[in-house]
């Protein structure tokens, strides 16, 4: 029998992504602030209710790793952009295409960016207060690749361009603003980050937000760009901060807008990115072959997303465990993981699936784990 190392840290061999679905009275508490008809802080003693109830459920069936779920955020990257000095709440009526769904909401600027006070570093805070000591909280965050995307944007360009003279200056203040933050962060005793990332997967599916196609030319500079912001903020963390990253195809309402494999973005994304940990969608087809690992530095992990949270049909173990044996042709198996692929509930309204499913989906990530590598 193969002797694997045990893990002890992030990532741990049964894993997740992050977010999860939010009980029917979290969500009518956020309807009824949006309306007005309730005040911030009954929205927050909902909230810190409904986390309370989860970190309790997530550490019940043998999470190592937990999360807030993301029930603080309306969505899992633009709460934390809101969150930056000089960034702004913004609504759009040329969303993101989601295949035949649209996701209206966006963030712009309002002045330079910095990451002082970020109310992310409250939430954490939150969490490890009422998390037990045996168990990691995570805490995630969109990468800041995804913000210098976001502000790039055809909606949002014309406000940047007001604050920003060149791309150059920009870049530098996320890497600023993002420094901030993670120092923070690890001050308040968070050892994980996790950079949530749809920039890959949106030059994989070749179309920019305005479904126009992508030139060869700004294909490459895109992978620089993204890629070297990324490294950058990296470059800076903190030490004994541990940064891993989720590359996500879409996740709304279960539905996605990205579609192809990993080989076209290997380069830099598999290959010359400084990260811990790579967790890989690899629920459909869509995803691609287990080949493009062969790419992955053989010290880096990868957690497979095997497991679908888009629908509620609960996975084939034996089948599972087959798919891991496949992948351990091109990777090292000790530095395999197994997760979802994504979270359960990306944006508030989550996807279509129940919250006995999901956690019947997690108890089977558990369980391959298990007999997979033991643990």
């Amino acid at each position: 029998m193969t002797e694997f190392t045990k893990k002890t840290s992030s990532p741990f061999r049964y894993d997740i992504v992050g977010s999860f679905l939010r009980p029917d009275y979290l969500l009518k508490a956020r309807e009824e602030y949006k309306n007005k008809d309730i005040s911030k802080s009954q929205l927050e003693k909902e909230e810190n209710k409904a986390i309370k109830d989860l970190i309790k459920k997530e550490e019940d069936i043998g999470l190592l790793a937990i999360t807030d779920g993301e029930f603080r955020r309306a969505s899992w990257h633009c709460d934390f952009f809101w969150g930056l000095n000089g960034v702004e709440e913004t609504y759009t009526d040329k969303g993101s295409v989601f295949n035949g769904d649209v996701y209206n909401i966006t963030a712009s600027l309002s002045g330079k960016i910095s990451g002082e006070n970020h109310p992310f570093v409250n939430h954490f805070k939150f969490v490890r207060d009422n998390a037990s000591k045996n168990v990691e909280v995570k805490q995630t965050i969109p990468s800041p690749a995804q913000l210098v995307q976001e502000l790039r944007r055809s909606i949002n360009i014309e406000k940047t361009k007001k604050y920003y003279n060149s791309l150059e200056e920009l870049v530098d203040d996320t890497v600023k603003a993002y420094a901030t933050v993670l120092k923070d962060l690890k001050n308040a005793g968070c050892k994980v980050v996790q950079f949530d990332d749809c920039t890959w997967s949106r030059l994989i599916s070749g179309k920019n937000h305005d479904n126009k196609e992508y030139t060869k030319e700004e294909f490459e500079e895109l992978k620089t760009l993204y890629g070297d912001v990324i490294n950058r903020v990296i470059e800076n963390k903190p030490e004994g901060l541990t940064i891993n990253t989720h590359v996500c195809r879409g996740n709304m309402k279960s539905t996605y807008f990205a579609s192809g494999g990993y080989e076209p973005v290997a380069n830099p994304l598999l290959t010359d990115l400084n990260y811990n940990a790579y967790y890989l969608e690899y629920d459909t087809e869509r995803a691609g072959g287990f080949e493009v690992l062969k790419n992955v530095n053989e010290n880096k992990y990868v957690v497979l997303g095997l497991v679908t949270t888009k629908f509620g049909k609960l996975e084939n173990k034996d089948e599972l465990l087959k798919r891991i044996e496949e992948a351990s042709k091109y990777k090292d198996p000790d530095k395999l993981c197994i997760s979802p692929q994504c979270g359960f509930s990306s944006n508030s309204f989550g996807n279509i699936i129940s919250e006995e499913e999901q956690w019947e989906k997690i108890k089977l990530i558990k369980e391959v784990a298990k007999e997979f590598w033991g643990e």
